[in-house]
């Protein structure tokens, strides 16, 4: 008999698994470091000040300053031309205020012939900022003496731009300010002063480098409204084949094939665009509910029975794809349903959104650059909902294609006969690879290895893998034939692979081979981590890296975070990267569980889960600068490296 869908078959699956759903926050401050900007401070908190701010961004009202005096009071700046080839920058800091150490930037507007040379700041004070995490603050007064190289020795004008960033001990942060300063250059006489030393000259390139997700930030508060969320948009089409996005594909295809023949395209860009806007919406709000209030709702959906329950979902459907049972909800909820909706249809849809909010939590919890900028704009500014126009116009840039897709299969699905269910069958073993997928994340690879395997030989068997061919057979047959030889091959290798240890789908033969190069293989695998567990953890292993003056990194990782398997994979298995990090102590903090010491060590940090990578100075300090969050690809990350290792 073949599959049929009800309207409202995914309210009652839903129904069902909800109640198995039950989480707890996460705590992650949003922060991270920004390059000074161009920005009007603004005091503005809650609706209200978002509000505010996002009618700024549009160009109407004005800020309202509220119990903070204005930033020139709390930071008062000052400049002095030392000599022709020395400028002295001075802040007089308010009582209750402080200047973040990496925030300052000095920089040359149009000096043809000068420029400053590197430079050092004194050190700070180590602060545990709510945020940004641990950091260097200056307390009272700062002086920055900048040396210049000039080969314009004629008296002249010059144009100082000063960055720097400052919040007050009450709890508020400034945005990041710029000024602009005019300053008188004697002739320069006698002869120039000897450069810094490289030490120093590294310490101002480290003070100069950017992160990608800081770039982000900064858009946010630099560009347009409009040029912000068209950016971010085009982020959102980057990230769609991104392990965040690829399992929705089939999901959403499924529920198309799921409707029967009688399926139009209007009513397919319909269910498609309710599914994209309910998993737009989802993203938007748990990331703004993340920035503000430090609750990571996709880490908490990360636990065995919330991914067990949705992957039995995905299986239940599945099988109903394949004519096994026809699944439907009991007659009295589908009344009471169909009755509150007014018509059948109506059902769907609150089923489709009700799917794309959970995909949005459950399917694809991925930390990338684009996403951490807008948290971090969110975190530091109070801006909700500027922040939450980049997090939807992301989401939709990620959703746009999904929306392609699914209009695509209504307008192209078979509408009867065999086909239609051959079609239905197809988007069945698609919904079970994703629930293999997720189940990836909970169990041991080997097991996932070993379901990918029996899932390609069941594949095989009904292609007609083992079946004789008749002479009359026709070429689709044979096709079919040959594809099913190929999947039992590939799905005993997986089995094989399975047995013997192979952790890797694409290598399921890795740990059977023989030999020198073979030995080669394994031994380039990945990287060798030292596992550390909280904050005493990680201050031990920092201890012990400074004592032999070594670098280090420290990487945040999980089971059910997929751009964590992704750089395991192709940057850390990467001979060039481990060369690179031959002489940095590696670390590595399983947040898998998300316990207290978990949460309390990406609270420190202000991150808001994996993966991030930090990197430390021989003297322990963290370079906030080289922060990353999201996946990476080897050669980018080299060049990451070999930036972080100037220092």
């Amino acid at each position: 008999m073949p599959a049929k869908l009800n309207s409202n078959t995914f309210i009652f699956c839903l129904i069902l698994l909800s109640g198995w759903l039950g989480f707890a926050p996460v705590q992650a401050n949003a922060a991270d470091d920004w390059e000074a900007i161009t920005v009007e401070p603004s005091q503005d908190k809650g609706i209200l000040g978002s509000l505010s701010s996002f009618g700024q961004k549009l160009g109407f009202g004005s800020r309202n300053q509220g119990p903070f005096i204005p930033p020139e009071q709390a930071f008062i700046l000052s400049t002095e031309v030392d000599d022709a080839y020395h400028l002295s920058v001075r802040w007089d800091i308010t009582d209750g205020y402080y200047l973040y150490r990496d925030k300052f930037s000095f920089e040359l507007i149009d000096a043809n012939g000068i420029s400053i040379q590197a430079f050092e700041l004194p050190r700070g004070k180590e602060k545990h900022d709510e945020n940004f995490g641990l950091m260097e603050v200056f307390y009272n007064e700062i002086e920055a003496r900048l040396p210049l190289q000039r080969d314009n020795t004629q008296a002249t004008d010059i144009t100082l731009q000063v960055k720097y960033q400052g919040c007050a001990e009450a709890g508020f942060c400034y945005p990041p300010m710029k000024q602009l300063l005019t300053l008188s250059l004697p002739k320069a006489t006698g002869p120039a002063p000897t450069p810094a030393n490289s030490n120093s000259n590294s310490n101002s390139n480290s003070n100069n480098f950017v992160s990608e997700q800081d770039k982000y930030a900064n858009s946010l508060t630099q560009d347009s409204l409009l040029l912000s969320m068209l950016s971010f948009f085009g982020l959102g089409l980057l990230l769609t084949f991104t392990p965040c996005v690829l399992p929705m594909i089939p999901i959403l295809s499924s529920i198309i094939a799921g409707q029967g023949s009688n399926m139009t395209t209007r009513r397919a860009f319909s269910l498609s665009l309710i599914y994209v806007l309910a998993m737009a919406l989802t993203y938007t709000i748990a990331g703004v509910i993340a920035a503000l209030f430090g609750s990571n709702l996709q880490a908490a959906f990360q636990n065995p029975w919330v991914l067990g329950s949705f992957s039995a979902v995905f299986v239940a459907l599945a099988l109903s794809m394949f004519g096994f049972y026809e699944l439907q909800m009991p007659q009295a909820i589908q009344n009471r349903l169909t009755n509150l909706s007014n018509k059948q249809r109506g059902g769907s849809y609150v089923g489709v959104a009700i799917m794309g909010l959970l995909s949005a939590l459950i399917v694809g919890p991925c930390i990338a650059a684009p996403l951490a900028g807008a948290l971090i704009y969110i975190g530091q500014t109070g801006d909700a909902l500027l922040g939450a126009a980049a997090l939807f116009s992301l989401s939709m840039g990620m959703g746009a294609p999904l929306l392609l897709i699914g209009t695509s299969a209504g307008k192209f699905m078979p509408k009867a006969g065999p086909w239609m269910n051959t079609i239905k069958a197809i988007f069945g073993v698609l919904l079970i690879g994703v629930a293999i997928w997720m189940l990836e994340r909970i169990i041991p690879a080997a097991v996932g290895m070993a379901l990918w395997g029996i899932l390609l030989v069941i594949c095989a068997v009904y292609l007609g893998a083992f079946e004789r061919l008749q002479p009359e057979a026709s070429g689709w047959r044979k096709l079919w034939k040959g594809v099913g030889i190929v999947t039992v091959i590939y799905g005993g290798m997986l089995l094989i692979g399975a047995a013997s240890g192979s952790k890797d789908p694409l290598q399921p033969l890795v740990s059977v081979c023989s030999g020198d190069d073979c030995g080669q293989t394994t031994q380039q695998h990945g990287l060798v981590f030292k596992q550390i567990k909280g904050l005493d953890g990680l201050q031990q292993a920092l201890q012990l890296a400074a004592a032999q003056n070594k670098t280090a990194m420290l990487d945040f990782y999980a089971d059910w975070c997929i751009s964590c398997v992704e750089m395991e994979k192709k940057t850390f298995s990467d001979p060039d990267v481990q060369a690179a990090l031959n002489n940095t102590i590696l670390l590595q903090a399983d947040v898998t569980l998300n316990d207290d010491q978990d949460k309390e060590l990406l609270e420190t940090f202000g991150l808001f889960g994996p993966p991030s990578i930090l990197f430390f100075d021989t003297s322990g300090q963290e370079l906030p600068q080289f922060r990353l969050m999201g996946f990476l690809g080897a050669d980018d990350f080299k060049a990451h490296i070999k930036a972080a290792h100037t220092l």
